[in-house]
């Protein structure tokens, strides 16, 4: 793979996609869109299953599994939660703006059986705390492990400045089972996509693997991709700007089993205390006017 980063289109409606052929893999696609008020993205999932993640503004969606509108979406994804909606496949939408700007993503991947269409609110998400002292970051559960899917995986994840995510880093590349069968780790294909709090930021983001075949470190900015094919992949937030990304994640499991950096692993039992900074929103925030 000769590029790991994904730059946004600029000035361009569906402003990032990354299809499963466009990334030299199986599963994974997504894209994000902006949608002004009475725009529609109309669609059919076919033999995809869909996971709609709002990060900005309001929607009415018209399916042919249900109907759903959102009231309290969040202003941007660093003043609340995201609103979740999961499309089985041969699922015809019509998902309409009922805000002035609506910034919407949604990742798929081909289903391998039928699940019911879910509608999740802000309130659904849980929030975990992980990490510790520069290393603390929050993780809300959008699509997550035994959501009810074939094996599409969301969640989002805030990292304060100068923090440092997904560390000490991980890798989900192989499929692993214990000695008594329970799976140790799958094998995942993995987009990042980030949202920075202010113009200028970055976050910087390792992907590597244990014989450095693959090493490289990646200067992601607001609304660029970053492709994880293989590898661990740590992320740092440059200081003065606080860091979002969305994660989707497909492959041999609906799961997130991991294997992490050997040589890090140690950081684990070492942290004294949180960053207070953390939890960076509620969803509290997507009433707040």
């Amino acid at each position: 793979m000769n590029n790991l980063l994904i730059h946004p289109r600029e000035g361009a409606s569906v402003y990032q996609r990354i299809t499963a052929a466009d990334a030299g893999w199986e599963h994974l696609n997504m894209e994000a869109r902006l949608l002004k008020k009475g725009e529609s993205w109309t669609g059919y999932t076919g033999e995809h299953e869909y996971g709609f993640i709002l990060l900005s503004g309001n929607y009415t969606v018209e399916t042919s599994q249900g109907t759903w509108t959102t009231t309290n979406g969040r202003k941007s994804v660093f003043s609340g939660i995201a609103h979740s909606l999961y499309l089985p496949r041969h699922t015809e939408f019509k998902l309409t703006a009922t805000s002035e700007l609506l910034d919407i993503a949604a990742g798929w991947v081909k289903a391998k059986a039928d699940f019911p269409a879910r509608f999740k609110t802000p309130e659904e998400a849980a929030i975990e705390i992980r990490g510790g002292e520069n290393a603390t970051r929050q993780i809300n559960s959008l699509i997550e492990p035994g959501f009810g899917c074939s094996s599409l995986v969301a969640v989002e994840v805030y990292t304060p400045s100068g923090n440092w995510s997904s560390f000490p880093a991980h890798k989900h590349d192989v499929r692993i089972l214990d000695a008594n069968g329970e799976l140790k780790e799958a094998d995942l294909e993995e987009i990042y996509f980030y949202k920075i709090d202010k113009p200028g930021g970055f976050a910087l983001q390792q992907v590597y693997t244990s014989d450095r075949s693959l090493d490289e470190i990646l200067r992601a900015g607001n609304n660029d991709a970053v492709l994880v094919p293989e590898g661990y992949h740590p992320v740092v937030a440059l200081h003065g700007y606080n860091c979002y990304y969305l994660n989707f994640l497909a492959g041999s499991d609906q799961s997130l089993a991991n294997t992490p950096d050997p040589d890090h692993s140690w950081l684990f039992d070492s942290w004294k205390f949180r960053d207070p900074r953390i939890p960076m929103v509620t969803a509290e925030m997507n009433n707040q006017p």
